[in-house]
């Protein structure tokens, strides 16, 4: 019998050490570390071991004729385009999220919609009894889909029961941090546990076929917990984002061996469960705040889909010796850039001034050609002048204060024409690659001439005209679905 061996395992990034430690000294985390059986996970004597041979396996060139991964529709659209068209058979899919954020909720309707089209489908959750996963089907309205349930934490078990009569198509384990195997001695949700548990799920997902849906937690970054070996194990990670008190939920691929890793889903949290949402950007735009200084819409990319949305900035002064910086939605990193080009370039001075930056819906934004559009935003709230309500912004700034091209301008410009808007900003040098789209275009080279554009319309606060003449112009140039009810 081998001798056990113990190690200190870091249950939040799965570094191992001799001996204990306050501090993990690879991911910075303290009090974190944890004394583990890190041997291995087979009972197998070391003499039969050595004497094992291993078998032989055909080599394949790499000419010859590649079959397309079968996929199996989820019933779902937003769900089918982060995943790259639908399950792959014998994939294993891992999706994080914050805690109540709607992850069971999303896979129970998965799970009951493919029951509903005919394929076998499990749910097994090693944290909720059977007749909780019912309620929360009833209160969905599904409780008539023949979703095969279990609430069972023995990996060992899961996998005879389910290796018995016909595959099934789709596994839902929620979550693998319940999860535990025979062949190791530790505790569950120990880093040892979950990625002992996860490869064994895998390699029944490989032999049998079984497309399996992997639920984790997230620690307080929102990082997936556990070892980040398991992200590497499984075939697509998915994140699951979104605010408490937004209704808004958006579905992002972070990994995807068989799809673009760039593409998001848009679901809304209603008393009946995920809506699916088709137009992001009309949703996004739904509650405009029109004619306030501080706001533009920025003509977004989110893989293939373009997307609209609002950046709302507010520029105050402050009593601080430090000026305050919060950002919701962006880069940080991204909005101290363009803070710096604004001040050395174009003579903006916003050292004595607090500065909030906030992407409205809980979208969050990736990509560097929002500098324009948050510029824009800035300067607007900065000298108090309302921006055109029926603009659209993008372009990617330089720190030599120079406005970047950007990719798929035509696909801006068109979604931006068919929600109804008049004009664009967009980079000089992008004018060439742009089709007719209906719109009026507003090019810039450098920063110095937006925001010299935008401080000349700008007027004291406080002094700003409210005649019926200029209320009736503003809202003419409104498009016509984002005019706010008066009354």
């Amino acid at each position: 019998m081998a001798k056990s061996a113990l190690s200190f395992v870091c249950q939040n990034c799965g570094a191992a050490y001799n001996r204990w430690q306050g501090k993990c000294d690879s991911c910075g985390e303290w009090n974190t570390l944890a004394e583990e059986d890190v041997t291995g996970a087979t009972t197998m004597p070391v003499s039969i071991r050595s004497k094992r041979k291993g078998r032989l396996f055909a080599l394949e060139s790499l000419t010859g004729k590649s079959q397309e991964a079968p996929r199996l529709s989820s019933g779902m659209v937003e769900l089918d385009r982060v995943t790259g068209g639908g399950f792959v058979r014998g994939s294993v899919l891992l999706v994080g999220g914050d805690p109540g954020i709607g992850k069971s909720t999303l896979l129970t309707q998965a799970t009951s919609m493919l029951a509903r089209a005919g394929h076998r489908a499990v749910y097994i959750s090693g944290e909720e009894a059977v007749a909780q996963v019912r309620l929360r089907a009833e209160r969905l309205g599904l409780a008539d889909a023949p979703v095969q349930l279990a609430a069972e934490t023995s990996v060992e078990d899961i996998v005879s029961t389910l290796s018995e009569g016909t595959v099934p198509r789709l596994i839902v384990i929620d979550s693998i941090q319940t999860m535990w195997t025979d062949t190791v001695e530790s505790a569950p949700g120990t880093v040892t546990q979950v990625r002992a548990s996860a490869q064994a799920l895998i390699r029944f997902a490989k032999k049998s076929g079984a497309a399996i849906i992997l639920v984790g937690h997230v620690t307080k970054d929102g990082q997936i917990a556990g070892p980040r070996v398991v992200e590497h194990m499984v075939d697509a990670v998915l994140s699951f984002e979104g605010e408490g008190s937004q209704q808004f939920r958006i579905l992002r691929a972070v990994k995807n061996r068989f799809g673009p890793t760039d593409e998001i889903g848009v679901f809304e949290m209603t008393g009946l469960g995920l809506r699916e949402v088709s137009n992001p950007s009309e949703l996004f735009l739904s509650e405009r705040d029109l004619g306030s200084p501080g706001t533009a819409v920025f003509a977004g990319i989110e893989g293939t889909r373009p997307v609209l949305v609002e950046l709302q900035a507010l520029v105050a002064p402050t009593s601080l010796g430090t000026p305050r910086r919060a950002v919701v939605g962006w880069d940080p990193s991204r909005l101290s850039m363009v803070l710096a080009v604004l001040e050395a370039h174009c003579g903006v001075k916003l050292s004595g001034h607090d500065v909030y930056l906030n992407v409205a819906g809980g979208l969050r934004i990736q990509e560097p050609s929002a500098d324009l559009a948050a510029a824009a935003a800035l300067v607007s709230s900065l000298v108090n002048a309302p921006l055109p309500t029926d603009a659209v912004y993008f372009g990617e700034i330089s720190l030599s204060g120079a406005v970047r091209p950007v990719p798929q301008t035509s696909a801006r410009l068109k979604e931006a024409a068919k929600l109804g808007f008049g004009r664009a900003v967009l980079p000089e040098s992008a004018r060439a690659e742009v089709s007719e789209a209906g719109l009026s275009l507003h090019s810039v080279g450098g920063l110095t001439s937006l925001v010299a554009e935008i401080a000349a319309r700008g007027v004291p606060r406080g002094n700003r005209p409210a005649n019926r003449e200029g209320a009736a112009a503003e809202k003419n140039a409104t498009p016509e679905r984002f005019r706010r009810k008066e009354g």
